[in-house]
């Protein structure tokens, strides 16, 4: 019987689904952005402006009191192509699909996977939500709390919310869960996937890569104060008076007296807004950088109309020059990945383009007749953005 040649398309086909099983963060945000690309091939640095949705405020009596409608959006940039390079034959071409895919494209697929999802789980340290649980192991009340944290930013009530559990707080919350999961063929599918299962509506995954968090040199009580007032609508940036500690990007801190209000009634929740810093602070008197903006008044109001008092002391969650790996609580749509087409080239000897929920591969083999070797390319071209951070919760714990 003749051997049957693998073909391009079958080849990339292989390679975009193992790699789609091992991106559980990635593929668990909006990947809904890809059809905006050109599907003629992509550059670096193509660009798509997400508009978010309109906010606006509720009149009380009969007088008309017209408001504008400010639109605002958020960029979504193809920034980053990665790719493996590989060499292999017209005789691996001649395996079945199953060995082709045990041999080749299962190793290069996996350090792939590792480096996309790096890349995109970088948009952890824009999640200025945060359930403060440092110095114990976390709890399903701590999970209850992210999802009362989501539950009060008008997230979703549906099926698209997942936790991404560090590797240590999913052995503390097996350990704690563990008697409420059947055992059926599906849960221990999933828990092979590195997926723990629904619970608490949340679906719960396993990740390896999620990075640490270095603080800044500030403790809790940072000892800065609020060197004038914030109250203008879309400020991010805040002036401190003199001190000598540092922030981190990532660092979350909160100003006294500067409470959240409701999305929607714009009613005092009783709850300090919690703030990201957006770029490392070298410390002592100067404007500090945070996330999310202030509003004051307008549909997009967020916090009260005091804003940020001057004079308010400045707190921060967690100890100073400490480290933390943090677990992630969110909603698909806090965050968008998407990937575009790359060209396609003429002339090679083996070249596809496939496309797999969401996610755009290529794959192009040229013969090098100097060496008698076929070098191989496998390419993603991608780009993530943070577009709704409200929407998700960063959960600290140990």
């Amino acid at each position: 019987m003749p051997n049957t040649i693998l073909t391009p398309t079958a080849v990339t086909r292989e390679a975009l689904r193992i790699l789609h099983q091992k991106l559980n963060f990635v593929g668990n945000v909006n990947r809904s952005y890809d059809d905006s690309f050109a599907k003629t091939g992509a550059k670096i640095g193509d660009s798509l402006k997400i508009r978010l949705p309109n906010e606006y405020t509720v009149r009380t009596g009969a007088t008309l009191s017209a408001q504008d409608t400010a639109e605002s959006s958020v960029t979504l940039q193809v920034a980053t192509q990665k790719g493996v390079d590989l060499n292999f034959t017209s005789v691996d071409l001649t395996l079945s699909l199953d060995d082709f895919s045990k041999r080749i494209l299962d190793p290069a697929m996996s350090v792939l996977a590792a480096n996309i999802e790096a890349d995109a789980l970088s948009m952890m340290l824009d999640v200025y939500n945060n359930v403060n649980g440092i110095g114990s192991a976390i709890t399903f009340k701590n999970l209850m709390t992210s999802r009362k944290v989501l539950n009060d930013n008008l997230a979703p009530l549906d099926s698209n919310r997942s936790v991404l559990l560090n590797t240590n707080d999913n052995v503390d919350l097996v350990d704690t869960l563990k008697g409420l999961f059947q055992d059926s063929t599906a849960i221990k599918e999933q828990y092979k996937e590195g997926s723990m299962g629904r619970t608490g509506g949340f679906d719960f995954y396993e990740n390896t890569l999620i990075q640490n968090q270095q603080t800044g040199t500030a403790a809790a009580a940072t000892g800065y104060t609020v060197n004038g007032a914030v109250t203008t609508n879309g400020s991010s940036s805040v002036v401190l008076a003199t001190g000598s500690t540092t922030f981190k990007k990532g660092d979350i801190i909160t100003f006294s007296g500067c409470n959240r209000v409701h999305p929607e009634t714009k009613a005092d929740t009783g709850t300090l807004q919690q703030f990201v810093v957006t770029a490392d602070y070298s410390g002592g008197a100067g404007t500090i950088s945070v996330a999310p903006a202030i509003y004051t008044s307008t549909g997009r109001q967020n916090v009260l109309a005091t804003g940020i008092g001057n004079g308010a002391t400045v707190a921060k969650i967690g100890a100073a020059s400490t480290v933390y790996k943090p677990s992630l609580a969110f909603h698909k749509d806090a965050f968008a990945f998407a990937t575009a087409d790359l060209v396609m080239p003429n002339g090679v000897d083996f070249a596809s383009r496939q496309v797999m929920d969401g996610i755009s591969m290529r794959v192009v083999r040229q013969y090098d007749i100097n060496n008698d070797k076929f070098p191989c390319r496998l390419d993603v071209l991608y780009g993530y953005k943070t577009i709704r951070p409200q929407l998700a919760c960063r959960i600290l714990s140990n």
